[in-house]
């Protein structure tokens, strides 16, 4: 007798509604168990929906851009174990929804390329590795350039952050102020603790110190550290970092590190490079971009000097801006009397939301986050 498997819309912890983005799976089609379904999208986090058991998908209940709610029933599956051979028989049945996105819009066979995952298995990097070199192989052969225009639709991820950022442009007014921090301290420190930071685990990368330096700042000033209700400031008691991380064309996504006030520099190095990696890889759980009250968007990795505004990732009331480290000329306090030096210099910048923040607590904010930078100790 056949039997009939639910599949349902997974729980998260606000209960929020989720889009189903895409099927991949038709009726008919034969899966394995925890192969995946469907893709869904919440707070701009792709989630992956597997198979509850092999079989045949015999309904579809819910269709592309449907709004669906935790528990609710999406599909049914025919409990019938495909073969091996009619596994075999589908040539994708091992990738997952974000190789086969990047497949399509790279027009790539995935039998042409070397997969590295587990049991050779093509992944994300895979995909972007073999285009990037068809690309480079194809700019050496014609020096022409290409002169064709282009329409290149939004992704669901795209639409979602300029629907956010057009929103916060317009409820709040934003001001940036403009500090300059000495890192010379900083730099220093990573040079001689970087190696032992990677032995135990964690990549040293100057975020981390600009993570560490704004978790203790909000706690002293946690009217920066806050949500701005028509009525009220309400102050958060965790420093709930998050961390603005490029995904080249895809857009870009904020990460956070929950209660960073409590975690040294070991541990925010660690869990940044969690959090980095999951996102390049598509693997953020929903749960890792929510609950931020704070952002930090280190815009210098890629050459910037200074960004401003920074659009507040609301409802934040702030945002910290860092820019490209460059050996400046300073003058410096030397046994009393003013010399010149060479120093390594970055501006920060933090937008603010005016109608919860002025002026005076910004630049009491950044000159706690720049007096730690300064400050910091060399040999420990």
């Amino acid at each position: 007798m056949t039997r009939l498997t639910d599949v349902i819309a997974p729980a998260n912890d606000e209960g929020t509604k989720a889009t189903v983005l895409k099927w991949c799976k038709t009726i008919g089609d034969i899966v394995a168990k925890d192969e995946p379904l469907l893709e869904l999208e919440t707070d701009k986090v792709t989630v992956e929906i597997p198979s509850p058991a092999a079989g045949e998908l015999a309904e579809i209940l819910r269709q592309a851009n449907d709004e669906v709610r935790p528990g609710e029933l999406l599909a049914r599956l025919k409990s019938a174990a495909p073969s091996e051979a009619a596994v075999a028989r589908s040539p994708h049945h091992c990738l997952s929804p974000s190789v086969r996105r990047l497949l399509a819009q790279h027009a790539l066979d995935p039998a042409a390329i070397a997969g590295s995952g587990r049991n050779g298995r093509v992944t994300a990097q895979d995909v972007v590795n073999h285009a990037e070199s068809r690309r480079r192989a194809a700019a050496a052969d014609s020096a022409a350039p290409t002169t064709a225009c282009a329409r290149v639709a939004h992704t669901p991820v795209r639409r979602r952050i300029a629907a956010h950022m057009a929103a916060s442009v317009l409820a709040a007014p934003h001001v940036t102020t403009l500090f300059e921090a000495d890192l010379t301290r900083v730099l220093a420190h990573r040079a001689r603790h970087g190696a032992d930071f990677e032995r135990r685990g964690a990549r040293l990368t100057l975020t981390a110190y600009f993570i560490a330096a704004c978790a203790r700042a909000l706690v002293t000033h946690r009217e920066v550290n806050a949500t701005f209700h028509e009525d009220a400031l309400e102050l958060h008691a965790d420093a709930n970092i998050g961390i603005g991380t490029a995904l080249g064309d895809e857009g870009l996504i904020v990460p956070v590190i929950r209660r960073a006030q409590n975690m040294d520099l070991l541990e925010l190095a660690r869990r940044l490079g969690e959090l980095v990696a999951a996102a390049r890889s598509g693997k953020l759980a929903p749960a890792d971009v929510r609950g931020g009250t704070f952002t930090i968007s280190n815009h210098g990795v890629g050459g910037s000097l200074l960004a401003a505004p920074i659009i507040i990732n609301q409802p934040q009331v702030a945002i910290l801006g860092v820019g490209k480290i460059e050996r400046r000329v300073c003058v410096l306090p030397v046994d009393g009397v003013e010399a010149i030096g060479v120093r390594s210099m970055c501006y920060l910048t933090l937008s603010i939301d005016h109608r919860a923040l002025d002026a005076f607590q910004a630049n009491a904010f950044l000159t706690t986050v720049v007096a730690a930078l300064e400050a910091w100790p060399i040999s420990v």
